[in-house]
């Protein structure tokens, strides 16, 4: 059989789990390429090499060109390319998984497709925000109006701390100048966000629309996930960078964002509360079973509960059908 043209993929088992890799990259008005293992970006100013392997989301803003080879590496690492508008307030797509079992996602599908364990993972995602509160006889209405009066609470807080003057979050997508500056650095720290938060889900092989307590967008669960994270992170920041007299509160709101998750606990604690939110146990790899093996391992349902070994010929033992 002849051998299939272009580079071979980088074996699974050298890639970088998803919790131990770089946040996000944003790139504009350059043009993106491929040299070996490294993604390459140039501009006016000259290039810079991205290893790969180890890039958690590439945003890739207006003007950026991007070659197909290095579509094919980021595919190959596991890597998400993420397309975003001007000032990443906007989002278009993103790329490939890194898993290669569907256990989670199948767990995700199971636990949002029934009434009783969405709500129990809904109130187990309110939880995490409000730990000093018992959410378990609390109802979907309840739980809204907590995290309505608890946002608005931040915002107040922040304000006073900041000086920052705040009537309401107020912003349009398709003007993000028109926004105060406090709503503009809000917009870029979120996208920024969600844009990590989306790599995250999609490299552990979850499905971003099947959200608990958001529904019928495409990005629901990176909704539900990026909540997690806001009181403690875009908030507080985005109020900060309002304080300040810069040039471009988009890019200083990014930079900021990334400096804040660069150290990497941001993503670790982004898988594992994924994995809390989807799973009973800490028994659940990454990679699926036996990947390092086999990455391409499929199985094959039963009725009766259990999977069975896929590529076999069943039925050897029955006659053959009349023709």
């Amino acid at each position: 059989m002849r051998e299939i043209p272009g580079a071979k993929p980088v074996p699974l088992s050298q890639l970088t789990r998803a919790q131990d890799r770089l946040t996000f990259v944003y790139l504009e008005h350059s043009v993106v390429h491929r040299d070996a293992n490294a993604i390459t970006a140039r501009d006016a100013r000259g290039t810079v090499h991205i290893p790969a392997a180890t890039l958690g989301a590439l945003l890739l803003g207006p003007g950026t060109t991007i070659s197909q080879q290095a579509m094919v590496l980021l595919a190959e690492s596991g890597s998400t390319a993420v397309w975003v508008g001007e000032h990443g307030v906007r989002y278009y797509a993103h790329g490939r998984t890194l898993a290669n079992s569907s256990r989670l996602l199948e767990q995700q599908a199971s636990l949002v497709s029934n009434r009783t364990s969405r709500l129990r993972v809904a109130r187990q995602m309110y939880a995490m925000r409000f730990p000093d509160d018992d959410t378990q006889a609390l109802t979907m209405q309840q739980l809204r109006g907590k995290e309505g009066a608890r946002v608005r609470r931040l915002y107040r807080l922040h304000a006073e701390r900041t000086g920052v003057a705040w009537e309401r979050r107020d912003y349009d997508t398709s003007d993000f100048a028109g926004g105060t500056p406090v709503n503009q650095a809000l917009s870029a720290a979120n996208t920024s966000l969600y844009g990590v938060v989306h790599a995250v889900i999609v490299a552990l092989g979850c499905a971003p629309g099947l959200g608990f307590v958001h529904t019928g967008h495409i990005k629901s669960f990176v909704y539900d996930i990026a909540d997690l994270y806001k009181a403690n992170l875009t908030i507080p920041i985005a109020f900060d960078i309002a304080t300040r007299d810069v040039a471009d509160i988009g890019a200083e709101t990014r930079r900021t964002i990334r400096d804040h998750m660069k150290d990497g606990a941001f993503l670790e604690t982004c898988v594992r509360d994924i994995k809390t939110l989807l799973t009973t146990s800490n028994e659940t790899v990454e990679y699926g079973p036996d990947a390092f093996d086999n990455p391409d391992v499929v199985m094959l349902w039963d009725y009766n509960g259990r999977n069975v070994t896929g590529g076999t010929a069943y039925g050897d033992d029955l006659p053959e059908e009349p023709e």
